[in-house]
């Protein structure tokens, strides 16, 4: 994406500070009934799926107040929203962002979270801040559509500098993603005797003759897969008018992939975190949506229960579906915490692959998760975010 024509970025103006597109909001929730049941959900607490939503819409915002309103900007890809502490109540909320990272080029980084609303001259604590989350939005020209290139962010504090160093890193961590991908990179030893170990189990589970049988709390793959379809209405279009809103996209895929992991689990799953996910093509509005959501690797947390990764794709076709191919609009992988201990075993080839891809992110996500919250918290923390 980074990848824009050359148009100039002199009718940008210079470097801009962070302070430009610094916003922040409230939610009350716990103050008004009517966006009480907005952001409720069946057992009364949070719902997560809105707040993806919020997300997104807030991510947009920043991103024009860094770019000015000569641009429009796209949602690119989620890089990653990671639940820091749970909701477990339900009270007012502010979200708060600023550009992180933006180099001159046609994208950037925005660094947002959700926290519990402050009181009066209260501070905000690590332990108030509920989800943390990086969007990569690019700009475009609004005639042809085409990348255009932006102005470059001006950091001066160290706070500043530390989340602009964080967005370097997480560039070259999506290029690295790309190079381990299960398409590029074939699977080692380390995870080709992994496969082979849950090949010969699902051969012996499968012969009536052998005395070992398939625990119950082991689910072939294929019998996780779950599906929707709904047609996109114009009250979800964004402010382009013509297409799906990004955060109405990412609240059906968490809501669905929650649903999954629930259905498998047989238990209600806490949400982890969302790995790095891309928005492949825009959805127009008056379109078909194709939604499918599968257990793709699981594997015990550390403090009991099990870690399900499930992966989300979306594909669309006209609402006459004349043309018989659906186009792939995103895909997205979400892990929820189940107390129960669960496993999935993968049985054909591709779904070997599936549980490999997904094994290589758990990976990457335990390296790095730590480092994301340290940095991003202690950041945001300093600054002084303004409405």
């Amino acid at each position: 994406m980074d990848r824009g024509t050359e148009r100039s970025t002199e009718s940008f103006g210079d470097r801009h500070p962070t302070t430009t597109s610094q916003t922040r909001f409230d939610a009350k929730e716990n103050q008004d009934k009517w966006l009480l049941d907005t952001y409720a959900n069946t057992t009364g607490q949070i719902r997560t799926g809105t707040l993806l939503m919020d997300l997104d819409a807030l991510a947009g915002v920043v991103a024009y107040k860094h770019t000015g309103e000569g641009v429009s900007t796209v949602t690119a890809a989620v890089d990653r929203i990671t639940l820091q502490n749970p909701i477990r109540e339900i009270c007012d909320l502010e979200l708060s962002g600023q550009a992180t990272f933006a180099t001159g080029r046609s994208s950037m980084e925005i660094t947002l979270q959700i926290a519990k609303a402050p009181i009066g001259d209260e501070k905000i604590l690590p332990e108030h801040v509920f989800m943390t989350c990086a969007f990569t939005m690019v700009a475009l020209d609004p005639q042809t559509k085409r990348p255009v290139n932006i102005a470059p962010l001006e950091v001066t504090t160290p706070a500043e500098k530390a989340l602009f160093a964080k967005g370097a890193e997480n560039y070259k961590n999506k290029k690295a993603l790309k190079s381990s991908h299960i398409l590029q990179k074939a699977p080692d030893a380390e995870e080709s005797i992994e496969i082979h170990k849950m090949w010969t189990d699902s051969l012996a589970y499968a012969d009536s003759k052998n005395p070992k049988h398939q625990p119950k709390n082991v689910q072939n793959m294929s019998k996780t897969t779950i599906h929707s379809t709904q047609i996109m209405q114009p009250q979800y279009r964004n402010r382009h008018n013509f297409m799906i809103f990004g955060g109405y996209l990412l609240k059906q895929t968490f809501e669905i992939a929650f649903t999954c992991a629930a259905a498998f689990s047989h238990t209600r799953p806490r949400f982890m975190n969302l790995d790095p996910s891309t928005f492949e093509e825009p959805v127009p509005v008056g379109s078909v949506l194709y939604i499918s959501a599968n257990v793709s690797y699981t594997e015990p947390d550390p403090s009991g229960g099990t870690r399900i990764q499930v992966m989300v794709r979306t594909h669309v076709r006209p609402v006459e579906h004349q043309d018989q191919e659906r186009k792939s609009t995103g895909t997205f992988f979400y892990t929820f915490l189940s107390p129960d201990n669960v496993s999935v075993l993968p049985q054909s080839y591709s779904e070997f692959m599936r549980w490999v891809a997904g094994k290589r992110r758990a990976e990457n996500l335990a390296a790095t998760l730590k480092d994301d919250q340290n940095t991003v918290l202690a950041s945001m923390h300093a600054e002084n975010v303004t409405e």
